[in-house]
């Protein structure tokens, strides 16, 4: 038994120009179309964002009240946070450890700090090659400033360069996965 065949072969030549129209034009269309931002209504906030601990002392707990037990303690001031969920008065945060946990909102600030995940080298211009300016061990934490094609300028303590963005922990929101 044959086959009918509605397609003449003339248009099977004009699939492949066709399809890459339709995706060209898709295509453009979605690279024009603005980003999607969620903006908390507790806050007024975009949600993620990083934010730094306010104290030296900060408990972070399993729900989003003082009822709820203290999973987590932090003891340092200026630790960023991933902002990732708001309820009234309380925040839902990563750390950069990864760990998840309920913060009061008094107990963060805006902050432009970060944290050093791996160590690396404080550089005077943002490339590879640049003058070492400092070995920056795991765990500093820096003044955090502009960041730029995978390199974001910092001070640490009287210590002023380019790190690479991939190094800190607060420097991008794309990080968090959500």
């Amino acid at each position: 038994m044959s086959q009918i065949s509605y397609w003449k072969p003339l248009h099977m030549k004009w699939a492949p120009i066709l399809i890459s129209a339709v995706l060209l034009i898709g295509g453009t269309a979605m690279a024009q179309a603005p980003e999607l931002v969620r903006v908390s209504r507790f806050s007024g906030k975009p949600v993620p964002r990083f934010e730094t601990l306010k104290f030296a002392m900060v408990n972070g707990r399993a729900g989003p009240s003082k009822d709820h037990p203290v999973l987590w303690e932090y003891q340092r001031k200026g630790l960023p946070l991933l902002v990732i969920k708001e309820s009234q008065n309380w925040r839902r945060v990563r750390d950069p450890s990864g760990t998840e946990v309920w913060v009061h909102a008094r107990m963060l600030e805006d902050g432009h700090k970060a944290y050093v995940q791996t160590p690396t080298v404080l550089r005077q211009d943002p490339m590879d090659g640049a003058e070492p300016v400092a070995d920056l061990g795991r765990g500093v934490l820096v003044d955090l400033g502009a960041c730029s094609r995978g390199w974001c300028r910092v001070q640490a303590k009287d210590y002023r360069g380019y790190a690479p963005q991939p190094s800190l922990w607060g420097a991008d929101t794309g990080e968090a996965g959500l």
